[in-house]
């Protein structure tokens, strides 16, 4: 993660000279603070070739200024002697070169995963990455055992040309450089910004009342997540307050125990053993402080129920109304139900009449040989409804109209 230089642009006072260290970072955001030359002027975001005797690395410079000093004091470095050098801005030659090198990474890390699979060496090369001259490579491994690689690194000199640097890496190391997205949706902290990897510990989850589930509670490095470290402090702070879990109450109807706790709420949840099917009572800190203290002055608590507190029900977002019903899952079955009601009968024809267009009241009703049809009952078709509408013979047009006649 780059530092914000907020000392960017403030002149430094009469008489003192600029900080002669920078930050130069690298691939992965790997960073060495380097001694510039004084006749040389860097500024973020320049190109500078590192002497690393022997060979040299290329590098973009990400930090100037005072707070240099500030990272060397957090990063435990020692400003002396052993500080690398910065040689010269790079050339376009120097940038070409760089380029190259970084080009073959990708072919290189494959080819070097043969060859271990070939050698049958129990490791996992997990990064590749060129120095800045083409003429030396460092190879990121992780390994749960002591790997003899000598006959390794015999093979990746001949088969690729160079200088050959073995390192060993740890998991979270290897997250960090492969990179990801975590289960929040951003990007790994370990990729992003965080660079001290602590310890975590399971009792980081039980602190923030988390379920001990592995595949949960596990980063994309197989160990507990770094996050759990975050908010822990305020989770012990807090958790003061409250009553141990193993707490017992004496009620009228039997013991009663402490069955979670809510630390946002500050409420403790109670649970009543000798009430069968009894659901758990929320109480405040305070009362269940109480109530803890009088039963182990042997005093029995009165019922639970008079110190219940009702919860609110959940704030509902008013900016939105579902209007239209977008958001019911059932809101294709109502059209659906419709259709099925209007439409179809027993053998699958239209309530509306047949494909000939007559009504199914028109239809003789085969099975009751005893009704009449309606045409012949009442003569009612088709040309008597005709004559209903054009008002029988006062019509003018109707004698020119042999269907009406």
């Amino acid at each position: 993660m780059t530092v914000f230089d907020w000392l960017e642009g403030i002149p430094l006072p009469h008489g003192m000279a600029p900080y002669d260290v920078v930050e130069v970072r690298f691939k992965n955001n790997r960073k060495m603070y380097v001694r510039r030359p004084g006749s040389m002027t860097c500024h973020v975001g320049d190109v500078v070739v590192v002497d690393l005797q022997p060979g040299y690395d290329v590098g973009v410079v990400s930090l100037t200024g005072e707070l240099v000093k500030t990272q060397l004091r957090l990063r435990k470095i020692k400003d002396d002697h052993e500080l690398k050098r910065a040689d010269r801005k790079a050339t376009a030659e120097d940038l070409a070169l760089w380029h190259k090198a970084r080009m073959r990474e990708d072919d290189t890390l494959k080819e070097a995963r043969a060859i271990i699979r070939r050698l049958g060496i129990s490791m996992k090369l997990a990064d590749v990455e060129f120095q800045g001259d083409n003429a030396r490579a460092t190879f990121y491994y992780t390994a749960e055992h002591r790997v003899d690689f000598r006959e390794l690194v015999r093979e990746l000199a001949s088969a690729f040309d160079i200088r050959v640097d073995m390192r060993q890496i740890g998991a979270r190391q290897e997250a960090a450089r492969v990179g990801g997205l975590g289960v929040c949706g951003r990007e790994l902290c370990c990729t992003s910004w965080l660079k001290d990897f602590r310890s975590v510990s399971t009792g980081a989850a039980r602190y923030q009342q988390l379920a001990l589930n592995p595949a949960k509670l596990a980063g994309q490095c197989g160990k507990l997540k770094c996050c759990l470290n975050f908010e822990l402090d305020q989770y012990v702070e807090a958790v003061k307050e409250f009553p141990s879990p193993n707490a017992k109450i004496k009620t009228p109807k039997g013991k009663a125990v402490v069955f979670k706790m809510d630390i946002f709420k500050r409420l403790v949840y109670l649970l009543e053993l000798g009430e069968p099917g009894a659901s758990p009572v929320a109480v405040s800190v305070e009362d269940a402080n109480a109530l803890i203290a009088a039963s182990e002055k042997g005093e029995v608590a009165s019922a639970l129920q008079s110190y219940v507190i009702e919860e609110a029900p959940d704030e509902v977002d008013d900016s939105f109304g579902n209007v239209v019903g977008q958001e019911d899952l059932t809101r294709f079955d109502e059209a659906k139900r419709r259709r099925r009601n209007k439409g179809n009968g027993p053998r699958g024809k239209s309530s509306r009449g047949d494909s000939k267009g007559n009504s199914p009241s028109s239809q003789p009703d085969k099975g009751n040989p005893t009704q009449p049809s309606t045409r012949a009952a009442g003569g009612r078709g088709r040309s008597g409804r005709n004559k209903r509408r054009g008002g029988g013979g006062s019509n003018p047009q109707s004698g020119s109209n042999p269907s009406n006649g």
